[in-house]
């Protein structure tokens, strides 16, 4: 007889809902709480699964026992929910970003290794369904990897969609992390290297341009625009494959020697979830299981924060 699998769920917006849903489609998983900030929307939730509603995380994990935690709170919630979290031995999922900057993702991956928690970050343009394609094409080549990376970002239409003023001052952390971390999903090795030919400028925000160098050889070429018209786009080369992500959500393929790309059909689990999200849920399961897994740990969440400060000269640590 297959054992249930109890997920509590910390948090009760958007992202908490999707993850949710996700995790409840998955035959032998069961949402066995939520704890969220605004009482009517925890009960929301909760009543879509069946689940009761806590509002204490430490009452959640005592009446639950619940072998994993989904944290889906906002940025600056982040850091105050995770230390009640971490005091529980479960597996911990918690949405990105890991904290509003750098130096509070830091503090949050401080506090899961002093806890000793299994944590793990739902960057999940990792699972996206053409994110895994094109690393299985990349494959296909064995020479040094380019990676160019477009990114576009509307700090005034942030603020005027409700953000808080410091969550918007660091909006490279909490938006421009989704494509900062594809840098370090396709190039292989360690940071070895950031130049940054146009800077940031926070009093005039602008263009920004970055080249990546990594240990392997891999290269990393990041434009931005904030506050201009620009898509969201990324694309790694190397001597075999061109693989094109635009939307990020779709794939083309162009191999040496031809002239065009071509379409990869989209996997139709990310229409009927938010793309990458039952992938993520399942990766989750086997890493509560003991097997081997795609999640991107805290330590990655962290090394792709870092580079986001590098890029933008908001590490301010030497």
């Amino acid at each position: 007889m297959q054992q249930t699998i109890d997920v509590a769920i910390v948090g009760a917006g958007y992202m908490a809902g999707e993850h949710a849903r996700a995790f409840a489609a998955i035959a032998g998983v069961r949402i066995a709480g939520v704890c969220g900030r605004r009482r009517d929307r925890a009960e929301a939730l909760a009543a879509q699964h069946g689940a009761p509603v806590f509002d204490d995380i430490g009452r959640m994990a005592a009446d639950t026992r619940a072998a994993i935690v989904v944290v889906a709170v906002n940025e600056l919630s982040m850091a105050a929910v995770c230390r009640d979290v971490f005091k529980h031995p479960w597996l911990t999922f918690l949405e990105k970003p890991v904290g509003v900057d750098w130096p509070q993702a830091r503090e949050i991956a401080d506090q899961a290794a002093r806890a000793g928690t299994r944590a793990y970050v739902a960057l999940n343009r990792r699972s996206y369904a053409s994110t895994r394609q094109a690393l299985a094409a990349l494959a296909e080549g064995q020479g040094p990897r380019l990676v160019s990376v477009l990114d576009q970002q509307d700090m005034a239409a942030a603020a005027a969609g409700g953000q808080p003023a410091e969550v918007v001052r660091n909006y490279m952390f909490a938006n421009s992390i989704h494509l900062v971390d594809y840098f370090n999903c396709f190039c292989r090795g360690r940071v070895r290297e950031v130049v940054c030919p146009v800077p940031w400028s926070p009093d005039v925000p602008g263009h920004v341009v970055a080249v990546v160098r990594y240990d392997s050889g891999d290269s990393g070429v990041y434009q931005a625009v904030w506050n201009g018209p620009g898509p969201w786009s990324c694309t790694a080369t190397n001597d075999a494959v061109r693989v094109e992500l635009r939307p990020l959500e779709r794939l083309g393929i162009q191999r040496r020697g031809e002239r065009r790309l071509t379409e990869v059909a989209p996997d139709p689990i990310d229409s009927e979830f938010k793309p990458g999200l039952m992938w993520q849920a399942r990766q989750v399961l086997e890493a509560h299981a003991g097997r081997p897994h795609t999640l991107a740990s805290i330590g990655d969440a962290l090394d792709s924060m870092a580079l986001v400060a590098d890029i933008y000269g908001m590490r301010g640590d030497g």
